[in-house]
């Protein structure tokens, strides 16, 4: 059950007067991300009307994604929260590794919740109903 998609939703605050610095550090992150990342299938910012909040929305093919982009970006990161954002909380969507839940537990300075799948679209689709829709 590791290897399986995890979605993420971070969010933070701009720090006042800090937009642009933040916007430029984002840039930056999203780079780092695009061109080293092989796991990542998501990986998108957004800014709230008035530009004080973000969240960003990720999804991962497995906990190693969220790892391998973790380790792509964590300078980046540290740079953008010590210096443009504050209020760093992450909600985890799927079933982490053992790896990936030791690298979350020792993270200090981030909110983490985590929440497994209970029921959904796929959870409804029984294998007789899916031999009579092919």
């Amino acid at each position: 059950m590791a290897n399986t998609i995890l979605e993420v939703s971070a969010m933070m605050k701009v720090r006042e007067g800090k937009l642009q610095g933040f916007k430029k550090q984002a840039a930056e992150i999203i780079r780092l991300a695009k061109e080293k990342d092989t796991k990542t299938l998501r990986y998108d910012w957004f800014l709230s009307k008035d530009e004080t909040e973000c969240e960003v929305r990720e999804v991962y093919e497995s906990s190693e994604g969220l790892i391998e982009h973790r380790t792509h970006i964590v300078e980046a990161l540290k740079k953008l929260f010590s210096e443009y954002a504050e209020g760093h909380a992450v909600k985890i969507y799927g079933q982490p590794s053992p790896q990936l839940r030791e690298m979350l537990d020792n993270l200090k300075d981030v909110d983490i919740k985590r929440y497994s799948f209970f029921k959904g679209f796929e959870s409804e689709v029984t294998p007789e109903w899916q031999s009579l829709k092919a």
